[in-house]
């Protein structure tokens, strides 16, 4: 199991980069021609916003696996051991139905906006909501890679090129 954890990290983690990396190409691009040339790229923004679309859906399981998102943990730190284990069983629960929520809508929105095209790249509408789904799912793998450990002692997976808290402290 570690080892699928491992090659899911990298896959992810492979094309969060790619997908950042050819945003700012295609915006540093766009920026330079614009004032370089007076011409920009007509597709550039319409790429770049659907690409920071899915950049949010496929960042947020690596985020919710390092316990990177935001959470309100008072009244768990002031509970009894076994009550404040009854409240994460019960969002890890929400959490778990949530996510088949997300995929399950994702699905149908896919389907809806199929022949809907994006207007200046003429690209299907399915790709770009293809991402709610496809982050759905990765959230859910994700969280079932974690949720024993959250449940029973309130933790959640560490690497050292990851650090959950660092947004906190700018």
């Amino acid at each position: 199991m570690k080892s699928f954890e491992k090659y899911l990290m990298i896959a992810n983690r492979g094309v969060l980069i790619a997908l950042l990396a050819a945003m700012a190409i295609i915006i540093f691009s766009n920026v330079v021609l614009r004032y370089s040339t007076n011409q920009s790229i007509e597709w550039a923004e319409e790429v770049a916003r659907y690409m920071m679309v899915w950049l949010t859906f496929l960042g947020a399981g690596p985020v919710l696996r390092y316990g990177g998102h935001i959470a309100v943990e008072n009244l768990q730190d002031s509970l009894p051991i076994a009550w404040a284990r009854a409240i994460r069983v019960f969002i890890a629960v929400m959490l778990t139905g949530f996510f088949i929520f997300i995929i399950w809508y994702g699905l149908i929105y896919v389907d809806r906006v199929q022949y809907q095209m994006t207007p200046t790249t003429q690209v299907s509408m399915s790709w770009v909501y293809g991402a709610m789904p496809a982050g759905g799912v990765l959230l859910l793998l994700h969280w079932l890679l974690i949720v024993r450990d959250y449940v029973l002692t309130r933790t959640f997976a560490s690497d050292s090129h990851f650090d959950a808290t660092a947004s906190a402290s700018l």
